[in-house]
């Protein structure tokens, strides 16, 4: 006798930003959980597989994103300028287009969004403290800035619509470490998709700030603030401990990007139209 197949979690999942380097990994991982994937970027991306939709969109159209979250149960939002940039490019994609966002949500009746903020909204914490969700905000750019006010927005629009948010602050997510700072802020892959799963899957979150770091030997943030989400790091950049050696030398006063936690993007910008 033929036994009924149990359905997915999710009908539609959206995903924006599907053409990033996140996004592409996302991608490919997410889809056990939703029937259909509606998969989302400014640019061209790879045609629709099965179980997918693709879409087009710019953030900064509003009528676009309208209709792109149409039928949508969740949102994980990974679109957006996602390096250090003018503001007018940071503006409209990750301030204008956010907000664009929230109130397709709010007005589609979408209960919860996964969103990818950053690391770099405290990147002008030293690196020699441990911060956690509670501090002032420190950003270390016009990036860092737009991704506060993300999480402010998304605050209100859970505090005044009741839109649960789990406000992802990633450190570096790569397939291993590039330099010797990412040996601290590394989010493995696998350890990103878990808790992209347990901040989809938690039954209330309402609005939370996490950080998106693996198992590092060396620890700047602290997650207690998160614990509820059951997120456990199984990786860590132990494994790649021999391409960064460790040294006994203090980085010079003057050395910024080595002082804070914000590393290079302190001395990205700020970056001008003209």
């Amino acid at each position: 006798m033929n036994q009924a197949v149990s359905p997915k979690p999710f009908q539609r999942l959206l995903l924006t930003g599907a053409g990033g380097g996140l996004g592409v990994m996302l991608r490919e991982r997410i889809k056990p959980w939703a029937e259909t994937v509606r998969v989302s970027d400014l640019k061209e991306i790879a045609p629709a597989g099965p179980g997918e939709e693709v879409v087009q969109c710019d953030l900064a159209n509003r009528e676009a994103v309208m209709a792109l979250t149409e039928g949508v149960d969740a949102v994980l939002h990974f679109g957006g300028v996602s390096v250090e940039d003018t503001f007018e490019n940071i503006m409209n994609a990750n301030i204008l287009g956010l907000h664009h966002l929230y109130e397709a949500v709010h007005k589609r009746g979408i209960r919860r969004v996964i969103y990818a903020s950053s690391s770099h909204v405290v990147g002008y914490y030293p690196t020699t403290q441990v911060v956690d969700a509670t501090v002032p905000l420190r950003p270390d750019g016009i990036y860092g800035v737009s991704k506060c006010f993300g999480e402010a927005l998304s605050r209100y629009y859970y505090d005044r619509f009741g839109i649960e948010t789990v406000c992802l602050r990633i450190g570096s997510s790569f397939d291993a470490p590039r330099n010797a700072r990412m040996m601290t802020t590394f989010l493995a892959f696998d350890d990103l998709v878990e808790l992209v799963r347990c901040a989809l899957f938690t039954p209330r979150v309402g609005h939370t700030i996490t950080y998106g770091v693996s198992d590092n030997p060396v620890k700047w943030w602290d997650n207690r603030e998160a614990a509820h989400l059951g997120f456990v790091p199984q990786k860590s950049s132990r494994e790649f401990a021999e391409r960064f050696p460790q040294t006994c030398a203090w980085p010079p006063a003057d050395d910024i990007a080595a002082t804070y936690q914000g590393g290079p993007f302190l001395l990205a910008g700020p970056i001008y139209k003209d």
